[in-house]
């Protein structure tokens, strides 16, 4: 199951939930796989302790721009592996925009040799719907949208729903939406209105989980560490075992 990770926003929890769901899977024997194609990099520099140590061509950059295999590195998370990303790819979409050929597999086709030895590759997107995202939805099963508190966040929902119906109309008819996820939950006013008005909204495609605003989950990435080894009590911790409990749940129904 390969599942892209994506908002349109910044600091929606995107980084956060790639890291947790593959933690969580790991620890219970899954093999997982992370492919970070956010220029921010985020996720590697959590999971991998001597990243600023790395070479573009050990990240991600080098399968999207020069059509190599992926390098893959194996991180302080059991079971858990990752494809690092660098900051060179934030001129991607400039590079791409003038490739001639297959410019929206490039991913796909790294992923397609690797694939078969993970049960879970979470795509990592950058908050932004350019070529990058592209490659990260034709490379997928599912996309899994993060969605937290505000109203240019809940109106984003229109812009990212537009690239996917694009990328299946155009790459990818096998493409699906996991779900939306909403992020930062607090007790305001603002955060119950954005979750009220995002189940009226999209009622079967929200999932049940809501994340909570946790500063644990912000303390484990500073530490350079998941939630489940930081602090597996925590709130943070149960909303992502809970939000697992239902990929787990949806991927083993009849299709």
């Amino acid at each position: 199951m390969v599942i892209s990770i994506a908002s349109q926003k910044g600091g929606t929890g995107k980084s956060t939930t790639s890291i947790s769901l593959a933690a969580g899977l790991g620890r219970i024997g899954k093999k997982v796989l992370i492919i970070d194609v956010d220029s921010q990099a985020n996720s590697s520099k959590v999971l991998l302790p001597h990243y600023i140590d790395l070479r573009s061509e050990q990240t991600v950059y080098n399968t999207i721009l020069e059509r190599k295999p992926l390098p893959i590195h194996p991180t302080t998370i059991p079971n858990v592996d990752i494809v690092p990303s660098h900051i060179l790819l934030s001129n991607t979409d400039v590079e791409l925009t003038t490739a001639k050929d297959h410019r929206e597999a490039r991913l796909n086709n790294g992923l397609e040799k690797v694939k078969g030895h993970y049960d879970y590759v979470f795509i990592d997107c950058p908050p932004a719907l350019g070529w990058l995202t592209v490659n990260a939805f034709t490379a997928s099963d599912k996309v899994l949208i993060v969605v937290s508190p505000g109203y240019f966040e809940l109106d984003s929902i229109v812009q990212i729903s537009k690239t996917i119906a694009e990328v299946i109309e155009i790459f990818n008819p096998n493409l699906q939406l996991a779900g939306y996820l909403f992020t930062m939950s607090d007790t305001t006013v603002n955060s119950r209105t954005s979750l009220k008005v995002l189940r009226q909204t999209y009622t079967n495609d929200v999932f049940n989980t809501v994340i909570p605003r946790n500063t644990d989950l912000r303390d484990a990435h500073f530490k350079k560490m998941d939630i489940f080894a930081y602090a597996p009590k925590s709130k943070g911790a149960m909303a992502y075992q809970s939000l697992i409990r239902e990929l787990i749940n949806h991927d083993q129904r009849p299709q």
